[in-house]
This record gives C-alpha cells, sequence and structure tokens, in this order.
C-alpha cells in the first residue's frame, strides 16, 4: 500500500487512532485538523505530513477519509476553495466516517460524482477503544465499485466493514445501531438503579444476568462502571444527544415511529442543562441515581 497516496481530515478521538492504523498499514498518510496542535502531534508520533488547509492535505491522494462532528462540520471542511472537494482530484475518492444525516451524504455525493470523484458514507460504531484498537465497525452507503476502492483502507481500522447500499445507506445504519444503543443504556440504567434499591450487589448482578438473555455489549462495558459513577470516558452525552436528533429527524421524514428513542432525547437534554454532556453516554443513569 505504499504507494497509495491517502488524506484523512479530523483528528478527534476517533479520527487520530483511526489516521495512525492507516499510516500502519502503509499508506502514505497526509492529515488536516482545524487545530493545528493536534496535527503536528500525529506527525510527531506516526510520520507522514500534516497541511493547514483541507484542499491542501487531499491534493495529489488517492483516497481521502474525514471523520468530524455533525452535518455544518462536514460542510465546512469540504465546501469552498479550501475545502476537500476542490482539492481532490478526478477519480479520486472521499470516504466520510462522520455520523450525519442521509441528506448530507447524498448532498456531498452529488458534488463529488459532479467532478469525477467517487463518495462513500461509512460512519462506524466501536467507540473510541474500538478506533484505538482497530476494532470498528463499518457501515458504508456507496456504489460497489466506490466500497471495492475503499474497503482496503477502512479495514486498517475495522473489524467488520460492510456495505449496506447505496450513498446514505451507511448514515441509515448508524441510526439505527444509535437507537438500538441509547435505549439499551436506558434499560441498563433503569436495572442497575432497581439492583441498587433492592439491595443487591450490583456488580454480582451484572456478573450472572450477563450470561443470559440480557446479555449486550452496554451491560459487559457500562454495567459497572455505571454504578461506579465512572463516565470520565467513552461516547459523550452531547454526541449521542446529536446522533439521536439525527435519528428523529429522519424519523419524521420516514414515517418510523420512535417513541422510546424521543423520551431518551428529552434525558440527554436534561444531562446536558446539568452541564454533563461530556460526560459517557451511560450518564443516563445519573438522572436516575440523582433522584
Amino acid at each position: 500500500m505504499s504507494n497509495t497516496k491517502a488524506a484523512f481530515i479530523g483528528l478527534g478521538n476517533m479520527g487520530f487512532p483511526m489516521a495512525g492504523h492507516l499510516a500502519k498499514a502503509d499508506f502514505d498518510v497526509t492529515v488536516y485538523n482545524r487545530t493545528a496542535a493536534k496535527a503536528e502531534a500525529w506527525v510527531k508520533e506516526l510520520g507522514g505530513a500534516a497541511a493547514d488547509t483541507p484542499a491542501k492535505a487531499t491534493d495529489g491522494a488517492d483516497i481521502v477519509l474525514t471523520c468530524v462532528g455533525n452535518d455544518d462540520d462536514l460542510r465546512s471542511i469540504m465546501l469552498g476553495e479550501d475545502g476537500v472537494l476542490a482539492g481532490t482530484g478526478k477519480r479520486g475518492l472521499i470516504i466520510d466516517h462522520t455520523t450525519a444525516s442521509a441528506i448530507v451524504a447524498r448532498e456531498i455525493a452529488t458534488l463529488a460524482a459532479e467532478k469525477g470523484i467517487g463518495f462513500l458514507d461509512a460512519p462506524v460504531s466501536g467507540g473510541q477503544e474500538g478506533a484505538q484498537n482497530g476494532q470498528l465497525t463499518v457501515m458504508v452507503g456507496g456504489s460497489d465499485e466506490d466500497f471495492a476502492r475503499g474497503e482496503p483502507a477502512m479495514q486498517s481500522y475495522a473489524k467488520a466493514v460492510i456495505l449496506m447500499g447505496p450513498v446514505g445507506s451507511g448514515q441509515l445504519t448508524k441510526m439505527v445501531n444509535q437507537i438500538c444503543c441509547s435505549c439499551s443504556i436506558q434499560a441498563l440504567a433503569e436495572g442497575m438503579n432497581f439492583a441498587i434499591k433492592s439491595g443487591l450487589d450490583a456488580h454480582q448482578v451484572v456478573d450472572v444476568i450477563s450470561q443470559g438473555a440480557a446479555q449486550s455489549w452496554q451491560m459487559e462495558n457500562r454495567g459497572k462502571t455505571m454504578v461506579d459513577s465512572e463516565f470520565d470516558f467513552g461516547f459523550a452525552c452531547d454526541w449521542m444527544r446529536k446522533d439521536l436528533d439525527i435519528c428523529l429527524d429522519e424519523a419524521r421524514a420516514n414515517g418510523a415511529q420512535i417513541p422510546l428513542t424521543a423520551l431518551i432525547e428529552t434525558f440527554y437534554a436534561r444531562i446536558q442543562a446539568r452541564g454533563e454532556g461530556r460526560l459517557d453516554n451511560s450518564a443516563l443513569y445519573r438522572l436516575l441515581s440523582d433522584a
């Protein structure tokens, strides 16, 4: 892969290690981050190069990977004379790992196609730990041809890379993921609070019921940390609420009924109102334990 030039735009908690895995897989990586010091730290640790605009980072790249915060952030790095679309050459491929709306994915894909550039929407699941360990699940929307071109890069930081359908399908699949995760977290929070109120050893409860039908990733990874009031890690409440708002907007458009998700979104709003939006999304438990 040493002849494959790649650009990685966005070196947050997810992007920094993802770009690192790409470099370790022998891609020739140039990075860009809005905060230049983060890009400089990445280069110092992992080599490669840094650029001061997305367009400069993507100049000459065969594959461009992006991972930013939301729809507005994505448009800000993609558009304009300093944006990704301005720097990426014809026959290049953009792979966007942002968790965003299907609407913006289709919008960027259309603009890319007008320039002869391929596009995949490819949100990920697995959190910061999955990114660091190269064990993410990638849900991809796009053409078969673009997927075949982009899959080797994504495999460098993933345990599963799956094409779900045309552009937008990756984002829609990630919405399903977040609906299921948020509902599971709320159920786990209620169960753990019930255990404590009943005088049970919550750690022992997790050890027992995780061996049965109640087992889930959330239970095994967040059940004990919840009751130990450990929330200074993981996927922030701020980001989960952002994702649920995307789910709710899409549900209003497609007619899906997601009443529990709508309720849980209000719980995350309450956490934000308490000034705790940067805590891990399992902090839903605090609304019960503090009552």
